[in-house]
């Protein structure tokens, strides 16, 4: 794997090195000594999958509030995602600012998304499907998020949102 650090500290863009034969290739896309090595929380509690029927669904932008802030590392397994980051966290130089990536099942890339960051997503195909690792086990108590389109973020969408979430849609205006 290869890190790349994004402009938001302790952020990274992760890519698979395929060993490429006549089978087709073989590559790690996730190494507990390697994400240790580079700075990241190596633990790992849960992973999901989200599916989504239709181009234009948007998830997030969600964080679990301490105690239970979780890292994540985000890959896109089939289809298309433009994946968003948001550094919440006060005391940061990037405080309120974000980071976008194209993620697809061609690229192989994954998004490291640090604790402290909220996280979603805007699908850019039809039947998108999304498998993410959590440090952090789900605790409903301390789920939270950030609206997509909040002024204080000033998120540039790659196209129209046409699925949302009720909860998504409606958080307050970010205050911090």
């Amino acid at each position: 794997m290869t890190f790349h650090e994004l402009n938001l500290s302790g952020a990274f863009l992760i890519k698979m090195q395929p060993f490429e034969d006549e089978r087709g290739f073989f590559a790690r896309a996730w190494c507990q000594h390697e994400f240790a090595a580079h700075g990241l929380n190596p633990r790992l509690s849960q992973c999901n999958a989200s599916f989504n029927h239709r181009q234009g669904t948007l998830r997030g932008m969600h964080f679990q509030i301490a105690p239970y802030a979780e890292a994540k590392l985000v890959r896109c397994t089939a289809g298309a995602i433009y994946d968003v980051m948001i550094d919440l966290r006060p005391d940061s130089p990037t405080f309120k600012e974000y980071v976008g990536a194209e993620l697809t099942a061609q690229n192989r890339q994954m998004l490291y998304v640090p604790e402290g960051f909220a996280h979603g997503y805007l699908t850019l195909t039809d039947n998108a499907e999304i498998f993410y690792q959590v440090s952090e086990f789900y605790h409903p108590e301390a789920a939270s998020g950030v609206r997509w389109d909040d002024p204080a973020f000033a998120i540039q969408w790659p196209q129209a949102v046409e699925v949302i979430s009720e909860r998504d849609a409606m958080y307050p205006d970010f205050v911090g």
